[in-house]
């Protein structure tokens, strides 16, 4: 699909610093889309939790190197896509700016974040995506809060490509458990997109 759309697919090991580092550098690319991960295994699944444990460590170990590769390259805009449901415990929908509870360390998220906000010269953006539902995820309706549908997480995705100063953004429905004000504000984020 990707070869039919214009674009050339490589598979490469993000842990392998090297060839990340060409791979990177061969795309030529200004502009990167960090969406990694390795949750392939449902919540409910009895292998869901190593499955965590290989996405944390695609974003503690794997973030810093796509990030090094990235600098290497030229790139000057990263979107990195991070969680929404990582805030610590308190009353009203949460902001970019309000402490994280300490599942941020565990699974990665933080990690992920400081890495794509501090590399030199690059514009990093770091998405913190609600719960994914719709077509090819684990639920095709709302299970929890935030929420987001995957459509409208795609076209948070592109939006940020050319709109938005570095820094975070919640995305997500407007369900009350995070503020999206500055994502509407600064990408014109909808959380009602839906992809034809």
């Amino acid at each position: 699909m990707i070869a039919r759309l214009g674009g050339t697919p490589v598979v490469v090991n993000v842990l392998d610093g090297p060839a990340l580092h060409e791979a990177v550098a061969v795309a030529g690319a200004r502009i990167l889309i960090h969406q990694l991960t390795d949750l392939n295994r449902a919540p409910v699944s009895p292998d869901f939790e190593a499955s965590l444990q290989r996405n944390a460590r695609l974003r503690i170990e794997g973030t810093p190197l796509l990030m090094a590769a990235a600098t290497a390259a030229g790139v000057t805009r990263v979107i990195a896509q991070s969680i929404a449901f990582i805030y610590a415990a308190a009353q009203g929908p949460r902001s970019e700016d309000d402490l994280l509870d300490a599942s941020s360390v565990r699974t990665g998220a933080a990690a992920l974040e400081q890495s794509v906000l501090s590399a030199p010269g690059i514009d990093g953006i770091v998405l913190r995506y609600g719960y994914l539902y719709g077509p090819d995820t684990w639920s095709d309706s709302p299970r929890t809060r935030p929420a987001l549908h995957v459509d409208a997480a795609a076209h948070a995705a592109l939006l940020a490509v050319r709109r938005g100063a570095a820094g975070i953004y919640n995305i997500a429905e407007d369900d009350g458990a995070v503020s999206i004000e500055k994502a509407r504000r600064e990408l014109g984020f909808d959380p009602a997109v839906r992809l034809a």
